[in-house]
């Protein structure tokens, strides 16, 4: 019997992000965002090459399998673009992804606009509502902020 395949963190800035990878990433990002949930927006906002984003996700047998960013916002770290590839879901990805960032966030604030369906996954983290829910590109969301412990 061998092993079962296990997923593989990586973390790094944009600097340092090979151009396959960098493809696979954004490529999972348009599948997940634009295609599967049928939003229309301008995913390459100009903030992925900023020097404090950090970019963190799982692969596997060189499939990104989850993904995550953090941004440098000054007094905030903001967290954005929480995806999983459809054949990966339900392994707990997204929840060991998080927990990742908080990491490397550190002894720092963060925020983050949570897909008003996924408030309970992010409240599990320490996160809470700041405000009231909005539509960003069609899809409702809500601002949560966590405070460092």
């Amino acid at each position: 019997m061998h092993p079962a395949p296990s997923d593989e963190l990586r973390v790094a800035a944009f600097r340092d992000l090979d151009t396959t990878t960098l493809y696979a990433i954004l490529k999972l990002r348009a599948d997940v965002f634009v295609v599967e949930q049928e939003c229309a927006y301008g995913d390459l906002d100009g903030r992925d090459d900023e020097p404090g984003t950090r970019h963190l996700w799982f692969t596997r047998d060189g499939e990104i399998r989850a993904y995550v960013r953090i941004l440098d916002d000054g007094d905030v770290q903001r967290i954005g673009r929480v995806v999983t590839a459809k054949t990966a879901r339900g392994a707990g990805l997204s929840g060991r992804l998080i927990q990742e960032a908080l990491t490397v966030i550190g002894n720092r604030t963060s925020v983050l606009d949570a897909q008003s369906h996924l408030v309970n996954f992010y409240a599990k983290f320490g996160y809470t509502r700041t405000g009231p829910e909005y539509l960003e590109d069609g899809i409702p969301h809500i601002p949560m902020r966590r405070e460092p412990s």
